[in-house]
This record gives structure tokens, sequence and C-alpha cells, in this order.
């Protein structure tokens, strides 16, 4: 099924109506300045097709680190020879870049150019640029693997592997996550369930050590760190390469909405489906205490009779999650649409879940179809992460993902409710991985006493107390309550535990036994990394108190300001770049 492209001269227009929201005309001349790539849409290709992507040319070393933090750079695919080396050459500034930091025992940071984590970073000098590593320098079609630098996004990802036919067992919902982020943090989506977290699907990674020393890690080659910087936040290294393992694409996924009436018939469903082979992806997504949906997904390359296709990608099309609401609302038995695969993998991305109703619920603005389409650029989840930085509303929105046993789900969802009352939230079922390791886990296991039982991923994402002592009591009360439920959070977003409680949920022994056997204590560990320290943000805020700054606390003048910033950094671009 072809789908319109989205033309420069629609988004324009778009945009020139909606400056009272845009606020300036200055947000219109740089939005101008982008620049539309002709859509393909490779979801209507068998695998025994290839699509020719737009390629472009890595960013030259002359350009200055703040000029990548304005304008981000995306992936590009390039011959394997010419990226092989140019990789390589810029591996080994990177290298030659740490080891000084090393020999002065200075701490660093990596500047990746983009992020899709709520924590405000603290350290702003001693950055180790690795911005250009972007590129899906091969795809190896006999193996079922693609070499692939640490800042592709997903997006990017999957349109260099369709052309073979070919997807990635793992992929993130949103689309600007990168490949490096995904094995440095912690990355569980639909598919995890069958495949574990996203860190699984690796077979080796090259890492910069914080010595300077290049090395290949893998299940087999220095398994220990493998598996120990899985998750750890950059804190054991600097990941510059990986070889993803691959498996067979189909052009659609059917997917079936499951209604439910309660949080204990939807980890029922959850159990069930997930104990089916046949399935390729599972999640869930709760309206309400007694109102949610199990979505399930098996890749299929027919268009059965009766069953309808369903596309998510361009402004005209429903947001995911209000379509299944819409479905489950209509029929009380399950529905069965067919959607082409890419469409699926990144079927969350236009309004970031639902975070996207939230920045109308701020402005005070309509919320429906037609403003849905007229500030579609706005709504993909790149513009709303950069947005939601700029505008300081990330310190007052709960953004958490937390992992907890199947048995105490239901209890942490009604202490939820009381707690937060926000609804949409996620439900993800989760593969865990063998201990020890730094992703979120349970000690639990099945029968057998070696299988680690599923953990099930609860997204909790939106408003919380505006007063900022409040929403740090809220969190610290969430975290108490996680840990009193044998649950652990994520470390993408506000961590409040001090350092006794967080080592207490993860091995610290080990952790500290591998930084010292690979050198990385001069790297900050992952606790100074995820933690929120209130007392220095504070004091810093003071410190650098300007009158533009008071100025971006005053409601409207935050949001239009982390507008203005999302439209400067062109995050949009990517978006409208899609081959789907």
């Amino acid at each position: 099924m072809n789908l319109p492209c989205k033309t420069l001269s629609v988004n324009r227009s778009r945009l020139a109506c909606a400056t009272p929201y845009a606020c300036c005309i200055k947000l219109q001349k740089a939005y101008a300045l982008g620049s539309r790539t002709p859509a393909l849409n490779v979801q209507r290709y068998s695998t025994r097709h290839t699509t020719a992507l737009v390629q472009s040319k890595r960013p030259s070393s002359s350009h200055r680190i703040n000029r990548r933090r304005t304008i981000r750079q995306f992936s590009t695919t390039r011959s394997y020879a010419s990226s092989i080396d140019q990789h390589n050459e810029t591996v080994k500034k990177i290298s030659a870049t740490i080891r000084e930091f090393h020999k002065r025992k200075e701490p660093f940071r990596i500047f990746h150019g983009s992020t899709n984590s709520t924590r405000q970073s603290i350290l702003k000098k001693n950055l180790v640029d690795t911005s250009s590593l972007s590129n899906v320098l091969k795809v190896d079609v006999e193996r079922k693997t693609c070499l692939v630098e640490p800042n592709v996004p997903m997006d990017r990802l999957v349109e260099a592997t369709l052309k073979y036919g070919l997807v990635p067992p793992v992929v993130m919902e949103f689309p600007g996550i990168t490949v490096g982020g995904g094995y440095s943090g912690t990355s569980g989506e639909s598919s995890s369930f069958k495949h574990g977290f996203f860190d699984r699907t690796i077979n080796y990674v090259e890492m910069v050590l914080a010595n300077g020393e290049v090395v290949k890690i893998s299940p087999t080659e220095k398994a220990d760190l493998f598996n120990g910087a899985a998750g750890a936040v950059g804190s054991m290294g600097v990941t510059t390469l990986v070889e993803l393992q691959l498996h067979e694409a189909k052009k659609y996924v059917q997917t079936t909405y499951h209604p439910v009436s309660s949080m204990a018939e939807a980890t029922a469903k959850l159990k069930e489906f997930t104990s089916d082979s046949d399935l390729d992806y599972v999640d869930g997504i709760m309206f309400s205490k007694t109102q949610g949906a199990i979505i399930t997904g098996r890749m299929t390359d027919e268009l059965k009779s009766g069953i309808p296709t369903q596309n998510f990608s361009h402004a005209k099309d429903p947001w995911f999650y209000l379509h299944v609401q819409d479905k489950i609302t209509a029929n009380a038995g399950p529905t069965t649409e067919s959607v082409p695969l890419a469409e699926y993998l990144f079927r969350y991305d236009r309004g970031g879940f639902w975070v996207g109703k939230s920045a109308f619920d701020y402005f005070k603005f309509p919320f429906n179809k037609f403003t849905r389409w007229w500030l579609d650029d706005f709504l993909h989840t790149r513009m709303l992460y950069t947005a939601l930085h700029a505008s300081g509303q990330s310190k007052k929105y709960v953004v958490q993902d937390l992992a907890l046993p199947y048995e105490t789900a239901d209890e942490f969802v009604n202490y939820t409710d009381k707690a937060f009352g926000i609804y949409p939230l996620w439900l993800c079922p989760l593969k865990q991985n063998p201990l020890p390791n730094m992703h979120p886990q349970s000690k639990e296991y099945e029968a057998d006493g070696k299988t680690l039982k599923q953990m099930l991923n609860i997204g909790l994402w939106g408003f919380g107390p505006q007063n900022h002592a409040d929403f740090v009591k809220a969190n610290r009360d969430l975290e108490r309550k996680l840990r009193e439920l044998g649950g652990m959070k994520w470390l993408y977003a506000h961590t409040y535990y001090d350092e006794h409680e967080f080592w207490q949920m993860f091995d610290r022994k080990w952790y500290d036994d591998l930084r010292v056997k690979y050198g990385a204590t001069t790297l900050p560990s992952v606790y100074d990394k995820v933690k929120v320290d209130v007392a220095a943000e504070k004091k810093a805020e003071e410190a650098n108190a300007t009158f533009l700054k008071s100025l971006v606390k005053i409601w409207p003048l935050g949001g239009f300001y982390g507008i203005r910033k999302a439209i400067a950094s062109k995050t949009y671009i990517a978006a409208r770049k899609a081959a789907w």
C-alpha cells in the first residue's frame, strides 16, 4: 500500500498557521531551513526486493561540537571499504582523546548528539564527541548480521536492513533511540518476551576502555565486560561499533487487540500469550483500572481476506493508542488488523506513546484529529523529547519504566492509581538477562530452578506534582513502593535513591571488581551518572540564574521556548525522511 508523501509545502503551511502556537516568526524561518527527502515505502516490498535509500556524507571532522548540538547527525549507509576506514580513523581519535583524560585522571562524559533520557547532565566539560559514529557499515545477508556504529537510530537501522529483507529481533519503539543507547542503557520492547533485552541480540561490541585501549567484547571474548557493560550507562567504556543479529522480515504484522477489564485479567492474558511461540510481539495498554488491551503481533507476508490494513506514520493516520482504545470500545471481542512491519515497529512514535497529549494539556490547546494533523511535526518523539528538556518540564513530568514480578503488578497499579492517577499505562513483558547484570532484575526462578521468571514492565508517563519538593517526594514514595513489591526502575529517568539504597538492588562487588579489572574507575560510576542530586541541582540553578531562565519557568513561555529549541534541533527532518 502506497502512503502519500507529506510535502514541504504542507508542512510549511501547517507551521505558518500555527504561529500563535509557535510564538514568533523566527520559528518559521528556522523550520523552513529543512528539506524533505522523497519517502520510500519499504513495507510494500517483499524480501526479494531492495530499495535505494538516500545517502549522505559523514560530517566533516572540522564541524564544531556546539554546531553538532544544534544540528544533530542522522545515520547513513556507505560503501563498506570507505566506511570502515573512516570508522577506524574516528575511533583512533576518540581513543587518543580518552587516553589524555586518563593520563590526567580526569572524568569525562560522552557526547552522542541526542538523548531519550529525562535526566539532566551536570558535567558540561571534558566531553568525548562520538556523534559522527552514525553509520550502518555493512549488512551481511548470509550471516544475517549488521555492522553498525552506535549513534545509528532505530529508524535508519530498520531502513538499512529491510532493503535485504531482514530486521533486528528487538527494535525500540522510539525511532530516535540509538544502537549504542540500546546496549549501554536498558531497552526492552514488545519482542523482549521472546528475545530478551536489546543487548541479547548483539554478537560483539567494539569498545574504547577508560585508558584509551580499543577492545572487542562478546559472549565469548571478555564476556564479563560484554555482559557487565550492558545497562551500565557507559560507566565501563565507550561503545564505538556493534554487530547485531538480524532475522527474516515479513511485510506485515498481523496485530490483534484483546480487550481486558482489569489488571488481573491483563497479567493473565500476558502470561498466556507470551507462552505462544507463534507470536512475535506482545505488549499492552491500560487506559484505566477497568479498561485495557493486550496487543499481540505475528509477522506475515499474507494479507488475509476480511482483515483490514492500518497505517500509523502519516499525519492523517490515527495515533496508535487512540486507535486501540477506539477498537476495544467498539468491539467486545478481539479485533485484528494487518500493519506494515515498519509502521508496527514505530507505531508509538507519533504522540510519543501518549506523552504528546500532555503538550496539548500544557498549552490548553484543543486535542482532536485536526490539531494532531496540523501540528504533526511537533508530535514525533524526537521533537517531544527535545522540547521536554528545553522547556524545563522534564523536572515536573513523571517518565518512569518500572519492572515488577507479575505477582505484584496488580498491587502496584492500585498504588499508582491512587498516588498519581496517571493513565494510560504501558505493559511490556520482559525476558530477564542472566545474573548479575545492571538491568532491572528479579531473583525469582521458574520451577526448574534455572530459568529466571519474566518481569512485567509498566510505563508510567504523565504530569506529576508541579511543586518541585512535592515532585521529589512523590518520586521517592514511588521508589519505596517499587522496592517493597520487588520491582526496579529503568535508569534512563529520574533516580532519587541514595547510594546505599541503589546498591541494595545490584551486585556492587561484582560491578566494582569489573571496573577495577578494566580500568574504568576514572569514569563516573553508574550511580554517579543516574542519581538526581536535589541539593546540587538547586545550588547550580541559583548560581546560574538569569532573567531568561526565570522567564522559562513562567507558563506558557517555557513551552514556547521548548518548541523553539526543538525546531532549531531540526529533529523533525528525521521523521520526514522515514522510508514508510
